[in-house]
């Protein structure tokens, strides 16, 4: 049988490009090369494309940071996807994550893995998940939304509705509605780059201020006391969840350098719950795929509050990371669905939209 061309995309212009990086040579490594042939496509953080040209049978993880080589520039990006029978999209963040390269996909007719337009770029977006989550009347942190302006900080109210304040006014308005601790986030933004855990009111300031170097449109939620758990979501129409992962941060909460380069963080899968509690995640994840209109994956994030084990969405992640130790695949091992068949079933799933069920 001859081989299906595949393009596995990682890298990109997000600041999430080192953790694409490890997941896309990830991905390479553990694909079936007796079904697939593999074409890597390395994004450069300045946007530019080009081959990733080390023997495939040779490819390795790149750890966090690596420089990727040997490459050559694509001069025609379009004309070189368009050769493939499908598309791994394996990036996270801006331009990659949120819908960016899957509308080029989209438009030049090339099945890719994971959500659409609509669910992609949703995902990404911290405050319209947020609204979307509320209208499945899915429980989720108390939250402020803002966006910055000129003149300041335009507070957006449920209705859209605007008032535009100063930084000390928000930091009333954050005080006056939610307390401390909170946690500031960049709207558009993955890996926890950008979040900021605040106590008082100096420090609320300056998680502002950092938030704004990665977008002009911040979330300010509530803290939550609770155990942090994630369940992955796999499917089209037929939507399967994973057992649940509990997260054990090696810092005060799950940050950049928790996540990627401390090697104190672990993972518990099973995660030990209260009795029923599981079960709850599972289809509380799979309604908030639906919810945002997901296809193919995605891993949903929870809190399980320690004062009444009361479930709170945190948030849904449609391209997490893709490494063989990445929480996603070690849910679906714990499952029985090896890394090599789950990259199998999600290139499956992709060229099963390709006849006809994709319709963002």
């Amino acid at each position: 049988m001859k081989k299906k061309k595949i393009g596995v995309l990682f890298g990109g212009i997000s600041t999430e490009h080192d953790v694409s990086v490890v997941s896309g040579t990830s991905v390479i490594k553990h694909m079936d090369k007796t079904k697939y042939e593999v074409f890597p496509i390395y994004l450069s953080k300045q946007g530019e494309w080009y081959e990733y040209q080390k023997e495939i049978s040779k490819v390795e993880i790149l750890p966090i940071g690596d420089t990727v080589e040997p490459i050559q520039k694509i001069e025609n990006p379009i004309a070189y996807l368009q050769e493939l029978d499908a598309v791994f999209p394996v990036l996270h963040g801006k331009g990659g994550e949120d819908g960016t390269i899957q509308g080029i996909l989209e438009w030049i007719g090339v099945p890719y893995v994971g959500c659409g337009v609509l669910s992609s770029s949703l995902g990404m977006d911290k405050a319209y998940t947020k609204m979307v989550i509320e209208r499945a009347q899915i429980q989720q942190a108390k939250y402020l939304y803002f966006q910055k302006r000129k003149n300041g900080f335009a507070q957006i109210h449920p209705n859209f509705e605007e008032t535009i304040h100063n930084l000390e006014e928000i930091c009333g308005k954050v005080e006056e509605n939610l307390g401390y601790p909170v946690f500031v986030k960049p709207s558009n933004s993955g890996s926890s780059i950008g979040i900021t855990k605040a106590a008082n009111n100096e420090e609320l300031q300056e998680a502002i201020k950092n938030a704004c170097q990665y977008d002009t449109k911040l979330v300010i939620e509530e803290n939550i006391d609770g155990l942090e758990v994630e369940c992955a979501v796999l499917g089209n129409k037929e939507v399967k969840a994973s057992s649940v992962g509990k997260i054990l941060p090696a810092e005060e909460f799950y940050t950049f350098d928790a996540k990627y380069k401390n090697a104190q963080s672990k993972l518990e899968i099973p995660a030990t719950l209260p009795q029923g509690i599981e079960e709850q995640i599972r289809k509380m994840a799979i309604r908030a795929f639906r919810a945002v209109d997901g296809k193919g994956l995605a891993r949903v994030d929870f809190f399980v509050r320690k004062s009444d084990s009361q479930i709170i969405l945190n948030e849904i992640n449609t391209m997490p990371g893709f490494t063989s130790i990445s929480m996603y695949p070690k849910l679906w091992e714990q499952m029985g669905l090896s890394y090599p068949e789950l990259i199998d079933t999600l290139l499956l799933l992709s060229l099963e939209e390709k006849e006809g069920e994709r319709c963002n």
